[in-house]
């Protein structure tokens, strides 16, 4: 195993700081924000534009490096994470942190497809599979360790952005000096909703709708938990919580579902996820306790929901089709993370904060009612006829690129070695 990892450590080093820096910044944003007293439409905006340059990043990023080449491309986008993130702390302007909050998008989508080609490229198909586990553990752990930093700092002064800019200088140095050959030049994308939809209905209605359910929380939860009283160590508890329920929730729901029909599972996952938002927001519990243990309830059912849907879509699929199909549900997943803020924080407003939930909660009755239509209008597969389930934290799926796609394990099937990075999604 030692002997599979050792080319990689450094670039894998490199990650677990990057998130790091990912995760902090992404709760101290939204924390800063309402304490500066930015409006729920202006926080939710800071979401919104974050998954826009992402998004874009997606489809442009390729194109740089290209031209300058993985090493250059990495440094220079971590570097302007590094620069966005310092000027978002010192200039408090809720315009700027709009336009910042895109270009960091931007770059993280660029240092996240270098990353993930980069290690598809170091990995044979006996390694895959380990590498592709230890970055989603990577990113998991970093994600929420950069959450859990919040604490430390002061959040009404620079310190946790100067921290913050400080872990991402870090993140730069392990690649820069690795000695690793840079890999192939990064795929194409294309994004071809038609056959998506035609390929898998549910899968491709599902994503868009977790996406919005998952970047309405992601992006205002903390808002909601602040305006809800909550201290900020709560907080990151809170958020953190959410993303290790749905981690662990991963393992009984995907092997649950490859026994039974997968669009049963995703209609009761999301009927549970329904009613947790709905009980938040009706409740509107003031024990912290009872609060952070309902919102567990949801992050375990509404984060168990993206792995399903994709491999709900690789079922029906054929094996050369895997990256094209998983690549292109990441850049629908986006699109719906783009939606999701923008529709959250004018709700927010005009009803109260734990009303948060009620666009979590229509997203994902919605998900129930077409997945158990979809069921009567399609025979489900066998056991044997279905995908192997392969689990993917919510927090993973909403910073992972089309690369990522090619470096999981089941890419391998359709290509033994070399999937075509020509390929569009």
């Amino acid at each position: 195993m030692s002997r599979n990892l050792l080319p990689v450590f450094a670039l894998l080093s490199s990650t677990l700081f990057l998130f790091l820096g990912n995760g902090l910044q992404g709760l101290i944003l939204p924390l800063r924000g309402a304490e500066e007293g930015y409006s729920n439409e202006i926080l939710g905006f800071l979401g919104t534009s974050w998954a826009a340059g992402f998004v874009i990043g997606c489809f442009i990023a390729p194109n740089i490096v290209r031209r300058v080449g993985h090493v250059r491309a990495f440094d220079t986008f971590l570097a302007l994470i590094c620069l966005t993130v310092l000027t978002t702390g010192l200039i408090i302007d809720d315009v700027w942190w709009i336009v910042l909050r895109a270009i960091t998008g931007f770059c993280t989508a660029g240092t996240s497809m270098i990353i993930e080609s980069w290690l598809n490229e170091r990995a044979t198909n006996e390694s895959r599979g380990t590498i592709f586990s230890l970055y989603i553990a990577i990113t998991l752990m970093g994600v929420v360790g950069g959450q859990l930093l919040v604490p430390i700092g002061d959040i009404s002064n620079t310190s946790l952005f100067m921290i913050c800019g400080i872990v991402y200088c870090i993140a730069i140095l392990p690649a820069t000096l690795s000695k690793a050959e840079s890999p192939k030049p990064l795929q194409t994308v294309r994004l071809d909703l038609p056959a998506l939809y035609k390929n898998s209905p549910v899968s491709c209605v599902g994503i868009l709708m977790i996406g919005i359910a998952n970047g309405a929380y992601g992006t205002l939860g903390a808002v909601f938990a602040s305006r809800a009283g909550l201290e900020p160590t709560m907080i990151a508890v809170m958020v953190s919580v959410t993303i290790f329920a749905g981690a662990i929730a991963q393992f009984p729901a995907g092997r649950l579902s490859d026994r039974i029909d997968r669009r049963y599972v995703l209609a009761g996952l999301s009927a549970l996820a329904a009613f947790a938002g709905l009980a938040v927001a009706l409740f509107q519990p003031s024990n912290v306790y009872v609060l952070i243990s309902m919102i567990a309830i949801y992050g375990a059912a509404a984060n168990a929901l993206y792995p399903i849907a994709v491999a709900h879509a690789n079922d029906y699929a054929s094996p050369e089709d895997f990256v094209k199909v998983s690549g292109g549900l990441l850049l629908l997943f986006g699109i719906g993370t783009i939606i999701g803020p923008t529709i959250g924080g004018p709700i927010m407003t005009a009803v109260g904060p734990y009303e948060l939930f009620l666009v979590t909660a229509v997203s994902h009755l919605l998900i129930t009612a077409y997945a158990m239509f979809r069921s009567k209008k399609r025979a489900a597969l066998t056991t044997k006829e279905k995908d192997n389930f392969s689990t993917m934290p919510a927090v993973t799926s909403a910073l992972a690129t089309p690369e990522s796609a090619v470096l999981d394990p089941r890419a391998a099937q359709s290509n033994d070695d070399d999937v075509d990075k020509g390929a569009g999604i």
